[in-house]
């Protein structure tokens, strides 16, 4: 016959059996997550490796052309203008592409230190449009691609240059944009480039008819060390660096980018940033903000 005492004690091991249950659980538990953090730090260190070699090679390549096509024109005769023209012009583009990566990577950098702020001044819109289609002008003809630019004021008695914003992040935002659109567009396509002011808010889409991106790849595109294309010998230049750096610069603007994209079809990136301007409305944003083209999303 059980005593108390025994029943006393039956309970108490049945606290302890109970407890170690708990405290394995637990154990496992943490065990489990600590090997997804590995996995995760594993992935990381990966990716930050591949992410510095193609870094390398975006800057040392360009350098190592440029040296080689100077050489090249050294070597030309004097009744060989038409090939020294044409050598100049590779130039070009390599030194373009190099400045155009620094920037991002100092950019970037700037990011990750946290030293980056916005400078707000006025912007002249349609100027800054027109000298991002100039910058890629050698980089669009070699595709035979045309940059269509449509600039539409919604308040017509707001003048073009009263957008307050950060003249020289919104030129990186663009940039990158349009090198987005121009990498991944097939010759002779085109690219739309639509913008639009609605009251305080600056809205500009790009669009193109490339490859598009599949739903999967949408959540990763703005990593800084991921890239939709990995294979570093891709045909398609660039490491993912570039849209992390738009995404983070459009977050220091309190601004929001979308992306609309079909597979084998084409994408439309739509940013949005706010302003100041010298004569506001008090007409709010209609479900029409988001710009479409009149031949559909594309």
């Amino acid at each position: 016959m059980e005593t108390d005492k025994d029943n006393g004690l039956h309970k108490e091991f049945d606290e302890v059996k109970t407890s170690k249950q708990t405290l394995q659980k637990t154990i496992t538990e943490l065990s489990g997550k600590l090997y997804e953090v590995n996995e995760k730090l594993k992935d990381s260190e990966s990716l930050k490796s591949h992410f510095i070699s193609n870094i390398t090679n975006e800057i040392v390549n360009p350098f190592t052309s440029i040296i080689g096509l100077s050489n090249s024109i050294l070597k030309l005769g004097t009744d060989e203008m038409g090939k020294a023209k044409k050598i100049a012009g590779m130039i070009y583009s390599e030194a373009f592409s190099l400045n155009f990566q620094l920037k991002n990577i100092f950019a970037a950098a700037k990011l990750e230190a946290g030293e980056t702020f916005p400078e707000i001044s006025y912007v002249d819109i349609e100027m800054l449009i027109k000298e991002v289609i100039e910058d890629f002008k050698f980089e669009t003809e070699k595709k035979n691609i045309e940059v269509i630019a449509d600039i539409c004021w919604v308040n017509t008695f707001v003048k073009k240059d009263d957008f307050k914003s950060d003249p020289e992040k919104l030129k990186i935002i663009l940039l990158n944009l349009l090198s987005n659109s121009i990498k991944y567009s097939t010759d002779n396509s085109e690219i739309k480039v639509n913008v639009n002011i609605k009251k305080d808010t600056l809205i500009i889409s790009v669009s193109d008819t490339g490859k598009g991106i599949n739903e999967t790849d949408r959540q990763i595109i703005f990593n800084r060390f991921k890239q939709l294309d990995s294979n570093i010998n891709s045909i398609n230049k660039g490491y993912g660096l570039g849209l992390s750096v738009t995404k983070a610069l459009i977050d220091i603007l309190d601004g929001s980018i979308e992306i609309i994209s079909k597979e084998n079809e084409g994408s439309k990136f739509i940013i949005k940033v706010p302003g100041q301007m010298e004569n506001n409305s008090d007409i709010p944003l209609g479900n029409d903000d988001v710009l479409l083209d009149n031949d559909g999303i594309f």
